[in-house]
């Protein structure tokens, strides 16, 4: 019989703000309800947490331990589905790995880990349970993100030579992490963060976009830190040049000092026949810039005559008609409503669609975790090229 997914979540108490942005994403497509959390380390907040949330009372527990011990005892009708981790970096990877041996399915916030070690002891327990884990990189469900994916794979620009993508934004321009900003004071530590601030928090999602929409690795980077706040311990700026397989070449920009700028996530890539651009501040636009024709802009939600026909995949993650903006909160749903269509269809022993499947998974978590701890060494290094090896 079909139904919602029961969610648990670990952290996103109302002291954080990422736990809201989870629910309402997770609950946009009435597929998913939230039934027991673990949403912060101080009980009262916890508790106030979850009566807001309309959680039963004794369904709100003092930490991820006993939440995923004793849902596990209740009936298969009652317990939580998944669980939802949206915690620092450093208590990811306890609470995926216990979900993920107890027979619960999780979705966790990016990095996955702070360490490559731990995202590869994940990998092998997924592969060995066979349970779904979802990485909320979330910039991947936009609709014309998934479009740019689809036309390169199609061959639409030819061999891809040059990506380009980039993620400047300017809140940690000051010492923010010292002037009672919490989000900053984590991000900023390395026992809770892990070994980069800079590409831990943000080069991660346009590594991760670099090779989810041209469908290439990454085999080989050269890369410079910078941490230019003063007093600060980890980088807060960095750039990278890439090498990818098919011999197609990068740059990866990524600063947390770029002050100004807010979220200017931006792609551009390159093949043989014309290039995309994408940008997160204009996400309804993708910008086709071809050889021998005039720009053209694709648009979120048009039905264009062939051949300009928008994917498959483009139209499954669009929600509304052409000409209303879909943003940050749509393309986080997508990833939920993917991930909750593919359990849904596991569980009912079916076979879930490429649609269904299109969201970042385990493995998206160990490429990050790979790209983090190269980027550092190449950085320490006086190589010029350092092997990229997962």
């Amino acid at each position: 019989m079909k139904r919602k997914l029961r969610m648990g979540m670990v952290g996103g108490g109302n002291d954080a703000f990422i736990g809201a942005v989870h629910r309402i994403a997770a609950f946009m497509d009435g597929k998913i309800e939230l039934v027991c959390g673990a949403f912060s380390i101080n009980p009262e907040i916890s508790k106030e947490s979850g009566q807001q949330l309309f959680v039963a009372e004794d369904r709100v527990y003092v930490d991820y331990q006993t939440m995923i011990e004793k849902e596990s005892l209740l009936p298969e009708g009652e317990r939580m589905d998944f669980l939802t981790i949206v915690t620092p970096n450093f208590l990811h990877f306890a609470p995926a790995k216990m979900a993920l041996e107890a027979g619960f399915d999780v979705v966790v916030e990016k990095p996955m880990t702070v360490s490559l070690e731990e995202a590869l002891e994940l990998q092998a327990i997924v592969e060995r349970t066979g349970r779904t884990l979802c990485l909320t990189h979330t910039y991947s469900g936009y609709p014309m993100v998934k479009q740019a994916k689809a036309m390169i794979k199609e061959g639409h620009f030819g061999k891809i030579r040059k990506i380009i993508v980039e993620y400047p934004q300017g809140w940690l321009s000051r010492l923010s992490e010292r002037e009672g900003n919490a989000g900053a004071a984590w991000r900023a530590d390395p026992k809770r963060s892990g070994k980069s601030l800079v590409m831990g928090d943000i080069g991660t999602h346009v590594a991760h976009l670099a090779e989810y929409i041209s469908g290439l690795r990454i085999t080989e980077l050269c890369a410079d830190l910078t941490t230019f706040v003063e007093g600060r311990v980890l980088d807060d700026d960095g750039a990278v040049l890439l090498r990818f397989e098919e011999g197609a070449k990068g740059v990866l920009m990524a600063s947390q000092v770029a002050a100004g700028e807010e979220n200017a996530v931006r792609v551009r890539i390159y093949g043989e026949k014309g290039g995309l651009e994408w940008a997160n501040e204009d996400p309804n636009n993708l910008v086709i810039k071809m050889l021998d024709q005039p720009r053209q802009i694709y648009r979120t939600g048009n039905a264009y005559a062939a051949p300009f026909t928008l994917s498959s995949f483009a139209t499954h993650n669009t929600r509304i008609p052409a000409g209303h903006p879909e943003g940050l909160l749509e393309s986080f749903a997508n990833i939920y409503r993917n991930f909750a269509l593919t359990v849904s269809a596991k569980n009912e022993g079916r076979t879930p669609k490429p649609e269904e499947l299109d969201f970042p998974s385990v493995y998206d978590g160990v490429r990050g975790m790979a790209f983090i701890d190269t980027v550092v060494k190449s950085n320490e290094s006086n190589e010029k090229w350092t092997k990229f090896v997962v």
